[in-house]
């Protein structure tokens, strides 16, 4: 469709927004795929259940299973406008950039050689994922496991047991955790913070 001739009115509102404008407005639909929102300055879509449009990469810094897991229809939300989407006609938003990077927060506070109590999320081939708290997951990879290579068994682990690991290393930029069995003393020596 084109959306300049059938729809002026939306096109021209598009057309008003700036990247980083806060916009506020009404979740009126949850899919599988995201999440649309009435805003309240925005005209009614043509076709859809709203013009402002939440993808799941968008809503939150944390994992979740199901969008409703962060958002409700009828919820009110307030987000950033990120930019347009020219060939639906929607207003891309973001809720995650008005919140505080959980993983930003962790790295901030954090030394390589740091050791935590956490819980383990998942067993895999590539080594266990450990669950260290407010978001944050982190990868104790096979070969950190008892000098095991990096394709050996798992199997001395199970889901929700609780174990001490170190902070190898944070990636803020692919954002991955890597961690090590605290028993391995591949930090001994290294000064934690009291």
């Amino acid at each position: 469709m084109d959306w300049q001739s059938g729809s002026p009115e939306l096109w021209a509102f598009l057309e008003s927004l700036h990247r980083g404008d806060i916009l506020s407005g009404t979740v009126v639909a949850i899919e599988r795929f995201g999440v649309f929102v009435a805003l309240d300055d925005g005209p009614d879509h043509p076709t859809l259940p709203g013009v402002g449009f939440l993808g799941l990469p968008e809503l939150s810094w944390r994992r979740f299973d199901d969008p409703s897991d962060v958002v409700q229809v009828g919820q009110r939300v307030s987000c950033e406008f990120m930019g347009s989407d020219t060939h639906n006609a929607e207003a891309r938003l973001s809720l995650k950039v008005l919140e505080l990077d959980p993983l930003q927060a962790f790295a901030d506070r954090t030394v390589v050689g740091q050791e935590f109590r956490g819980t383990v999320e998942t067993v895999a081939p590539i080594g266990i994922f450990v669950d260290l708290g407010d978001g944050i997951v982190g990868l104790v990879p096979s070969r950190e496991i008892d000098g095991r290579p990096a394709a050996g068994p798992t199997e001395d682990f199970e889901v929700g047991e609780q174990i001490a690991v170190v902070v190898a290393e944070i990636e803020l930029q692919t954002r991955r955790v890597f961690l090590s069995r605290s028993e391995s003393n591949q930090y001994a020596g290294v000064a934690l913070p009291t």
